[in-house]
């Protein structure tokens, strides 16, 4: 059986997109989804995400990491999973969209870039290894003085497979701040490598970069002591994205992650 899929990037985080009504992909066949990933033997993605119905939002996002392993939730994949619904199936105006962590809006935010709602963080929390803010998945962040030379794969798969963090792991974003602007890498579990970027992750760090005063942003507005505010700025590997979030005590609100969002190619593969 041959199927169609679309491929994105996002900063440079690539995803197989398949429009799965009727369901041609099963959710467990995680073989087909790894295989499907694998850069040597098939499409090659950091991900693949399915495209389905649902009855009370414009789609449904089932995310799945390059191993074959379910994600509740991916920044940069939902950004082009919105792109692919705008463009396929709803016009580009604003959307709502179910991923594994609940109900998310998306918009268009000027050509080739697209803005979508993350989940509220009711915790950022220290630990030993640094902070950890759960924005729809669990993200570790650590600040260093400079992360051109990190040793990412080798620091972060340690800390991801840490006891600490067992059993479901955690990502691993290292950060630092440089001129006002906020330089992140992560390591990704499920892809288990660094990847070029991740919006979750960025969204993460930007938060702690707050919380913690790595970056004083100005705030864009202010209300019951809770503080609006805009980082326009953070730096990956693959691009550069946008964060703004409501910040009250120790919980993180109204957050949306804003950046690219690109069509590479269509095409059909038999599976």
């Amino acid at each position: 059986m041959k199927i169609l899929f679309n491929k994105y990037e996002g900063a440079g985080n690539d995803f197989i997109i398949v429009k799965n009504s009727p369901k041609l992909i099963d959710h467990s066949d995680n073989q087909l989804i790894k295989r499907l990933c694998d850069r040597r033997f098939s499409i090659g993605a950091d991900g693949l995400i399915l495209i389905e119905e649902n009855d009370v939002c414009d789609f449904r996002m089932f995310y799945y990491n390059s191993d074959g392993s379910a994600g509740e939730m991916c920044g940069n994949g939902a950004r082009c999973a919105s792109h692919f619904a705008m463009s396929h199936m709803t016009g580009f105006h604003d959307l709502t969209f179910m991923a594994g962590d609940g109900l998310h809006t998306a918009r268009p935010d000027g050509p080739g870039r697209t803005e979508i709602s993350i989940s509220d963080v009711s915790e950022i929390k220290e630990v030993p290894d640094g902070i950890l803010v759960n924005t729809g998945v669990p993200h570790l962040v650590i600040f260093k003085e400079d992360i051109s030379n990190i040793r990412v794969v080798t620091d972060g798969r340690k800390l991801r497979w840490s006891q600490a963090y067992a059993p479901a792991g955690v990502n691993v974003n290292f950060a630092s701040v440089k001129g006002g602007k906020l330089f992140v890498r992560t390591y990704e579990r499920g892809v288990e490598d660094e990847t070029l970027a991740c919006g979750t992750g960025i969204t993460a760090t930007a938060i702690a970069a707050v919380k913690t005063g790595k970056i004083v942003t100005p705030a864009v507005a202010a209300e019951s002591g809770k503080t609006v505010t805009s980082v326009t700025e953070v730096v990956a590997r693959g691009g550069i994205l946008s964060v703004k979030f409501t910040l009250a005590d120790n919980i993180a609100t109204d957050i949306f992650l804003a950046g690219p969002a690109t069509f590479v190619f269509s095409g059909e593969i038999e599976i």
